[in-house]
């Protein structure tokens, strides 16, 4: 962990996670604010659009838009979730929040019930990291019992309640309404959209589904107001985001810096190439984005607009650095292994297509290539994209599509000379590619 920007500035471990630490720096002032003056819904709503918040879970949606979603004169009830189904490869930016400052998404979420009218909301946290489901409800019990959660909140008509759910450490189950699927006790798999959440999500009821940093964020718009969010980033990508750095670097760990901040100081934050490697090639937001190589990365800043320019996405923020001993061919078999085995099984092109992806790639690496794997590689992704209810399928193809558009001579030598370009004894040293603290 890096304490820097915002949402991680004046945490101190695991001894300043408690709601008498977050009150210490300023915790809760921002909602106490909302119900002193009883801000207008629909200004605290503008508050967000101005910031230019985008949603920090990987699709970068604006947020303040998809609150105005919301249907504020449905009479029934509506509901509210966080997104803290971490399972992105590389991605540990979200369980650090929930660690060390769990409050402020506590805080997040209760303005944004306010803002949008919802009685109850849901924080789905990842099964594998139970130690955090574990705090996060201590957090709450602390809310609770000081009148911030509940109901009548701080004395006033407006009423709250929030809960922990855990997941059981199924990727899919971070696509939005196989969360929702999985809230409502049945099995984790992605629904047929449209209808989408805002209209029919939670039981059926209109719902707003955020991830845990995009929720962390919103006492600090609140506070600071939302031009001036904006100005800690750049236009169209406001604010701070916490970046996951991991791989080849001397200190792997999440560093909080204004978006648009040039990569090179991000690789400098970290430490630069670890052992005075040369730098080969970065993934820059989490494994299902396009792989970059490393000219190109270099001439990028961390904000969307520019990585999407670069034929990449900022995705979750998880940057994967590596270094010349990485053997790409061995890298894109890790990851296809990875979305054939999480793929739920519900859309052919997706069940099917990610067992081709990973066994082709796998003999590629395992010397028995043949000479038309590449065409057919590209051929399955083709088949795959755009066909799949959720966008996992995507997310499988893309990596693939990208490995062999910038790396297609590594395969090419695999297939032709049945090795790997990096000799073994120089990949040994790179291979243990950090991705999760």
């Amino acid at each position: 962990m890096s304490a820097r920007g915002l949402i991680l500035a004046g945490v101190d471990g695991d001894r300043t996670w408690r709601l008498q630490d977050y009150i210490g720096r300023g915790g809760y002032s921002a909602l106490k604010k909302i119900i002193a003056e009883k801000i207008p819904a629909e200004t605290v709503i503008a508050e967000l659009k101005a910031s230019s918040l985008r949603g920090r879970g990987g699709a970068g949606f604006p947020t303040g838009l998809k609150w105005s979603f919301m249907p504020r004169s449905f009479p029934g009830a509506k509901y509210l979730a966080c997104n803290s189904d971490e399972g992105e490869p590389g991605t540990f930016k979200d369980r650090d929040i929930l660690r060390y400052n769990p409050h402020s998404v506590i805080e997040g979420m209760t303005i944004a019930a306010y803002a949008m009218g919802c009685e109850r909301g849901y924080n789905y946290i990842h099964g594998e990291i139970f130690e955090i489901y574990e705090r996060f409800e201590e957090a709450l019990a602390e809310a609770r019992e000081a009148g911030l959660l509940g109901q009548k909140i701080l004395g006033s008509d407006f009423s709250f309640e929030l809960f922990a759910h855990h997941g059981y450490g199924a990727y899919i189950c971070g696509e939005e309404t196989a969360l929702l699927e999985s809230i409502e006790g049945k099995k984790g798999q992605p629904r047929f959209k449209p209808p989408f959440p805002a209209s029919y999500g939670l039981y059926g009821k209109p719902t707003t589904i955020n991830n845990t940093e995009t929720f962390a964020s919103v006492p600090f718009i609140i506070n600071m107001g939302g031009e001036s969010f904006l100005n800690l980033g750049k236009p169209n990508n406001g604010g701070t985001k916490l970046f996951s750095i991991s791989g080849h670097v001397n200190r792997p760990g999440n560093y909080e810096i204004g978006m648009g901040t040039p990569f090179a100081e991000l690789l400098e934050m970290a430490g630069g190439m670890r052992g005075g490697g040369k730098l080969k090639a970065v993934i820059p937001g989490g494994s299902s984005s396009p792989v970059l190589p490393a000219a190109v990365m270099m001439d990028c800043t961390m904000d969307y607009d520019s990585i999407a320019k670069a034929g990449s996405m900022l995705g979750s923020g998880a940057v994967i650095v590596m270094d010349e001993t990485t053997c790409m061919v061995k890298a894109l078999e890790r990851l296809s292994y990875f979305y054939f085995e999480e793929s739920c099984g519900q859309c052919t092109p997706c069940r099917e297509g990610t067992g081709w992806l990973y066994r082709v790639v796998h003999r590629i690496e395992n010397g028995l290539g043949r000479r038309d794997d590449l065409d057919l590689l590209n051929s399955v992704t083709g088949n795959i994209m755009g066909r799949t209810i959720c966008a996992l399928g995507d997310a499988a193809s893309m990596p693939v599509q990208s490995f062999i558009k910038h790396f297609g001579s590594e395969f090419e030598y695999h297939i032709e000379n049945k090795k790997c370009l990096v000799p073994p004894e120089v990949q040994y040293q790179g291979s243990q590619i950090y991705v999760s603290p």
